[in-house]
């Protein structure tokens, strides 16, 4: 994956020297795996799970933000049945894996119309079955 990786970023520079008028316009770079936690993260895919959004935040500027970072798919963001309101997260889905995980390592912690925003890759939708998330043992 690395190596595709580092292919996909070669290709966009050589794209972008012979033709003048663009311009690379994303950052990317491989962050080293955290070993603290005894549970390994959620597997690369192409669906992010974004929190942290503002209430003022829609699925266009959701969109915006993270199109620098290759084509957006779908962007949805959960709202409130009550009050219309967003609940504060959505999800963005990415055409490639090697685009949302340069996505995610870019905006992880980077501030959204004055909130910052958490970004972790998606769990898969299981229908049917509970989904069971790994509690942290204690300290």
């Amino acid at each position: 994956m690395k190596n595709s990786l580092i292919r996909f970023i070669a290709r966009r520079a050589s794209a972008a020297a012979d033709n003048p008028a663009s311009t690379l316009r994303f950052y990317c770079s491989q962050s080293p795996l955290s070993s603290s936690s005894s549970y390994p993260p959620p597997a690369p895919n192409r669906k992010l799970f974004v929190a942290g959004l503002s209430w003022s935040v829609d699925e266009k500027s959701l969109k915006d933000a993270f199109s620098s970072f290759g084509h957006v798919s779908e962007v949805r963001i959960m709202y409130d049945k009550d009050t219309g309101r967003s609940r504060g997260f959505g999800f963005v889905h990415f055409s490639k894996e090697d685009e949302a995980i340069c996505a995610k390592d870019a905006m992880d912690g980077k501030a959204l119309l004055g909130r910052p925003l958490r970004i972790s890759f998606a769990l898969e939708r299981v229908r049917g079955a509970p989904v069971v998330v790994p509690r942290l043992p204690n300290a």
